[in-house]
């Protein structure tokens, strides 16, 4: 594992870190590392998947699906 040490912090930036770090029930350097992570991690998106997903159907518009009655009971798949 390396180590990475962070010179000249300005207090507003350090004081923010500190209460965002106590929100999520962290320390300042679990608070740094899941930050690191988020912003770094395997595809480079700090934007949960679901989001991403989302904003690039927004376009299709919405679709009216047919939903079937759930009052019918559930027919078995039929491989022939």
């Amino acid at each position: 594992m390396a180590t990475l040490t962070i010179r000249g912090l300005d207090d507003a930036t350090h004081a923010r870190l500190r209460v965002r770090a106590a929100r999520h029930g962290r320390s300042m350097e679990a608070e740094v590392r899941a930050i690191l992570a988020e912003q770094l991690g395997p595809d480079g998106s700090s934007r949960p998947l679901g989001s991403r997903i989302r904003e690039r159907f927004a376009g299709l518009g919405e679709a009216e699906l047919e939903i079937p009655d759930r009052r019918d009971a559930p027919r078995p798949a039929a491989f022939e």
